[in-house]
């Protein structure tokens, strides 16, 4: 199965393993609920301060964290929305004290079937993959 859930974490160097793990996991459950989806992948990007700039300049305040969400369409905004309130709570636990996290921001991508390629062919081919989002969308 593809149409895989992806999200990448930009944020500051410095979040502790356990808190990297809990992230990963608070970030799999939202995914996976909102989803339903079995795959679930998580990057996380660690930065040094010196390599990032905020409004032209850097170092010069906590590291404000940006998600990128790369996943299927989905129509339902409320559940958009519980998804990246999840997403808030799970990174400002892991991040409290390195980064500003009351500016956190959470890019949704969204990708139509047509524009997903698995095992060299669309996923709009699948009709697995075509129900699971139809009833995804209802």
């Amino acid at each position: 199965m593809a149409t895989v859930p992806l999200i990448f974490i930009e944020g500051p160097q410095g979040i502790l393993p356990d808190a990297k793990r809990e992230l990963m996991r608070e970030v799999t459950e939202a995914l996976s609920d909102t989803y339903h989806v079995p795959d679930v992948r998580i990057f996380v990007r660690e930065h040094p301060g010196a390599n990032v700039a905020q409004d032209g300049l850097s170092e010069a305040e906590d590291i404000r964290p940006v998600c990128f969400l790369e996943v299927p369409e989905l129509r339902d905004l409320d559940a958009r929305r519980v998804l990246v309130k999840r997403i808030q709570d799970a990174v400002a636990a892991a991040y409290q004290g390195i980064a500003n996290t009351d500016e956190l921001l959470v890019m949704i991508n969204h990708y139509p079937l047509e524009n997903v390629g698995f095992h060299g062919r669309l996923q709009a081919d699948d009709p697995q993959i075509v129900g699971l989002m139809e009833r995804l969308n209802r």
